[in-house]
């Protein structure tokens, strides 16, 4: 497995080498630490969380500061993984200076390696803005959570040749812009493998096919934690969600049977002494 540091060089650089990247949601120290020890190569904090850990329909109540706050819980893992941290809804669309000022937060106050934001050629100048200010971005087209209502609910983009046109055209225009790296998420896969092959930086791909650089899933969903439904694109790797239950009803069970805690998980008083004598009123 790869010790070294994962940096935007680094990712760029497999790309090139044509070595896959891999991707994956984490929202909290435990998680990133177990992610980053099977080896993936970018921890997402995504707004997914608002779904997946608040319990939401959709990413759109998130706020920035929830962002710092988990970027800053994952952040404080031991990892070789690059950390990348969406920047939410209505934290970067109103103006380059907004974003600017939001993606600065999550470097300063939570310690994210890079910024994530959704959109193509009209966020472009905010993307332009924060990359010439230090700030690493990542681009995000497609299927873009965050304009769910505009697309009437999670649906696939770039069926046509028009909109697969846009798609391309929104992508480089985030090149452009000095993206480092582009999610390109819930499009054909001929789509997606067009426009990996025709841009410099390397895709990472969900519900994308296998042509992009690189692949992104929600941990909670591979994993089999989160119990709302898979998307398609979704592999669920395990049932953890059927284990945590499992384990939790067999520990209900032997604290109710009163089998735990046993001797073995309780403490001696020291020696030559004794717990105090029980009196009992008159």
């Amino acid at each position: 497995m790869n010790q070294k540091k994962s940096t935007t060089v680094s990712l760029s650089a497999m790309k090139s080498e044509g070595t896959k990247i891999v991707v994956a949601t984490a929202y909290d120290a435990t998680m990133a630490t177990l992610l980053d020890a099977a080896g993936v190569d970018v921890l997402m904090v995504g707004d997914s969380l608002g779904m997946v850990v608040q319990g939401n329909a959709n990413t759109l109540s998130v706020t920035l500061d929830e962002m710092i706050y988990h970027c800053r819980a994952v952040c404080r893992s031991p990892r070789r993984a690059h950390v990348v941290c969406d920047l939410p809804f209505l934290s970067y669309q109103i103006s380059a200076e907004q974003a600017l000022g939001a993606a600065g937060r999550l470097l300063k106050e939570a310690g994210a390696e890079s910024v994530k934001l959704e959109g193509g050629k009209n966020i472009a100048p905010s993307v332009s803005t924060i990359v010439q200010a230090g700030i690493p971005v990542m681009g995000h087209i497609g299927l873009t959570p965050q304009s769910v209502h505009t697309m009437g609910g999670f649906r696939i983009q770039g069926r046509t040749a028009e909109a697969a046109q846009v798609l391309l055209e929104d992508a480089h225009a985030l090149q452009q812009a000095g993206a480092y790296a582009l999610v390109i998420e819930g499009v054909p896969s001929s789509v997606a493998c067009s426009i990996t092959a025709q841009l410099s930086i390397p895709t990472i791909g969900i519900g994308a096919g296998p042509g992009t650089d690189g692949q992104v899933l929600v941990s909670y969903d591979f994993l089999g934690l989160y119990q709302g439904g898979s998307p398609k694109f979704v592999k669920r790797y395990a049932e953890l969600g059927v284990e945590v239950t499992r384990a939790t009803e067999c520990y209900v069970e032997e604290v109710r049977s009163g089998k735990f805690p046993g001797p073995e998980h309780s403490f001696a008083m020291m020696e030559g002494h004794a717990p105090p004598k029980v009196e009992r009123d008159e």
